[in-house]
């Protein structure tokens, strides 16, 4: 039933079916993320990342209507460059789906396609999470959700530095969603490898990493796991600049009335224009160096699962 709604990359079919290392990328980052060409760019570098590092790249988005699981290079171009593409969540799919739209896959969309395909590792650059004055506004991304309810471990950098983090902890906590730092006991920032909030559990290594998730599923505790990765310490923004950056965009989205799924990727565009392109820069070396990790981690979890 499902298989007339999917379109799986031929190479991705295979290394599923063998048992081999899949990494899942998402296609948000590539549509509504970065400017192009940067965006095509870096998706296509964060596929090579993968395959070095000895996994199957699976970039994931909706092209006519078809669940895409493993792009090739013209249809990354298309979703770089076309104006069309619908930033698309949980409830969107089954519109873009129905109306053979093109959308771009978010944590949220990215994880119920990977996990329906039988990937068990998504590779990304933050997750979404809990907005400031949310108390307010009711602003939570549906990625938590997701997080909840999809067994999906999601390599990041944090959730983005534009949330409100205590919350988005609070948050995940309720739902029983581990966080764990990769290094660190801190919860990086995105932009930054400091938050000033703890993780719940630090790991050191991708074999210690799938050991707990095989745990966790095998034990039945459905759910994905957050994997804080910071990112690397030459690339990171200096903190002071970079707050006060996400102050000054936060008060200018206000201003303009920006919300729902609008204000992630208008603030990003602030940060990225206040800060003269230095965030952008960060963006794309935190993807890098988490798709890296997301490919041992799968190399890893395969093996225990052999």
């Amino acid at each position: 039933m499902l298989e007339k709604y999917f379109d799986i990359k031929k190479e991705v079919l295979e290394a599923l079916k063998e048992g081999m290392p899949v990494v899942a990328l998402e296609s948000t980052i590539i549509s509504h993320g970065m400017p192009y060409h940067k965006n095509v760019e870096t998706a296509l570098n964060v596929e090579k990342i993968v395959r070095e590092n000895g996994a199957v790249p699976a970039t994931i988005a909706i092209l006519n209507g078809k669940l895409k699981v493993g792009l090739t290079a013209e249809e990354i171009e298309h979703l770089g460059k076309s104006k069309n593409v619908i930033k698309t969540s949980r409830r969107d799919i089954p519109f873009i789906v129905a109306k053979k739209l093109d959308g771009a896959t978010t944590v949220a969309s990215t994880m119920i396609i990977a996990a329906l395909a039988g990937i068990k590792v998504f590779a990304t650059g933050g997750i979404g999470g809990v907005h400031r004055g949310a108390q307010e506004t009711f602003d939570i991304s549906a990625d938590l959700q997701e997080l909840a309810h999809t067994n999906v471990a999601v390599v990041c950098a944090g959730a983005k530095s534009i949330l409100d983090l205590g919350l988005t902890l609070e948050y995940l906590e309720t739902f029983g969603v581990p966080v764990v730092g990769f290094g660190t006991e801190e919860l990086p920032a995105f932009y930054t490898r400091r938050s000033g909030f703890k993780v719940d559990y630090r790991v050191d290594s991708p074999k210690e990493l799938a050991e707990v998730i095989k745990a966790k599923w095998d034990l039945g505790l459905s759910g994905g796991i957050v994997i804080a990765n910071p990112i690397p310490e030459e690339y990171q923004m200096d903190y002071e600049k970079i707050t006060k950056a996400i102050e000054e965009a936060l008060k200018d989205a206000e201003e303009k009335g920006i919300r729902g799924k609008e204000s992630t990727p208008f603030l990003l565009a602030k940060v990225k224009d206040i800060t003269g392109g230095e965030s952008l820069e960060s963006n794309v070396q935190l993807v890098y160096n988490n798709a890296k990790l997301g490919a041992q981690l799968a190399i890893e979890l395969a093996k225990l699962e052999k």
